[in-house]
């Protein structure tokens, strides 16, 4: 009975001082510079004056003014959703092909989660590489069809949009293939053995029993996906640079290159008008997502 109240006692005498550092990295290198994005939009700030002042709204109504940010708005939401297709569906796709614990499969696991732990920088220069003109796709294809193939994949206003979105939906979709596998794992056993017993089809149990039970794994596999690719940066950095013809000019590039230009308070600006995109269409997403969690 004493030894509870003397580990409270030693833990309680652990000086809290301890955690300064790393209270104060955590302060200047996340807390501080978040908070001052909620300071500069309203300034002019700018690489073209020494000092700083308060402008009120200015920087929104500059913004708003130029075309410029509805096309990236358009084109970051598009890239968003074709991410969160691609990925759920590379991911689901998976997790159902590799479900048995064998050998096999669990080296193919690894294998089709590498690129999650390779820099997205890395997997996008990598792509830029292999999609280029005369890159190693046009290369193998020119080798098999026996003519000449010259498909410019990083340059058409047409397509780009989608060979970056596949790129960026195969860059994650060992993670979307774990989180769905562990939802495959949780399918009680009694389940599907019922549904084997009253005759149902693989498909039927799939779609009467297993895909509802994933609703959860689906929950989270979307928000993160639609999240994580509405701040997208480095992929399309690298493959594209937002181009052709800012087809691919994402909000993040779209803000890069304001901020390159010496426009600080702008750039600012604009990251808080897409902190405020994310939040709106996360929320309902998410809310809508848990209430058919419910459903089903």
């Amino acid at each position: 009975m004493t030894a509870i109240p003397s580990a409270r006692r030693r833990a309680a005498a652990q000086p809290w001082w301890f955690a300064l550092p790393a209270i104060a990295v955590f302060a200047v290198f996340f807390l501080l510079p978040n908070l001052l994005n909620f300071v500069y939009p309203f300034t002019d700030w700018s690489a073209f004056k020494s000092g700083i002042g308060f402008v009120g709204l200015a920087n929104f109504e500059t913004i708003w003014q130029d075309g410029s940010l509805m096309r990236a708005i358009r084109v970051t939401v598009l890239y968003a959703v074709g991410v969160a297709i691609f990925q759920n569906a590379f991911g689901l796709g998976l997790a159902l092909l590799l479900e048995r614990d064998t050998r096999f499969n669990r080296f193919f696991r690894a294998l089709f989660f590498l690129p999650v732990l390779i820099s997205a920088l890395a997997v996008g220069y990598l792509f830029q590489a292999l999609l280029a003109q005369d890159g190693a796709v046009n290369k193998i294809l020119s080798d098999l069809t026996g003519s000449h193939v010259d498909v410019p994949w990083l340059g058409s206003p047409t397509w780009t949009l989608l060979v970056v979105t596949l790129v960026h939906g195969w860059k994650w979709m060992g993670l979307a293939m774990l989180v769905y596998l562990a939802g495959l794992k949780s399918v009680p056993g009694e389940m599907l053995e019922a549904a084997k017993v009253d005759g149902a089809s693989r498909w039927r149990t799939f779609w009467s029993i297993r895909l509802p039970m994933l609703a959860p794994a689906v929950t989270f596999n979307v928000t993160t996906a639609l999240i994580g690719s509405m701040n997208t940066f480095d992929i399309v950095q690298a493959t594209t640079k937002g181009g052709p013809a800012a087809q691919t000019e994402v909000f993040n590039i779209y803000m890069f290159r304001i901020f390159g230009q010496g426009l600080y308070a702008q750039a600012s600006a604009m990251s808080l008008v897409l902190f405020g995109i994310v939040v709106l269409l996360a929320i309902p997403v998410v809310i809508g997502l848990r209430r058919r969690e419910h459903v089903l």
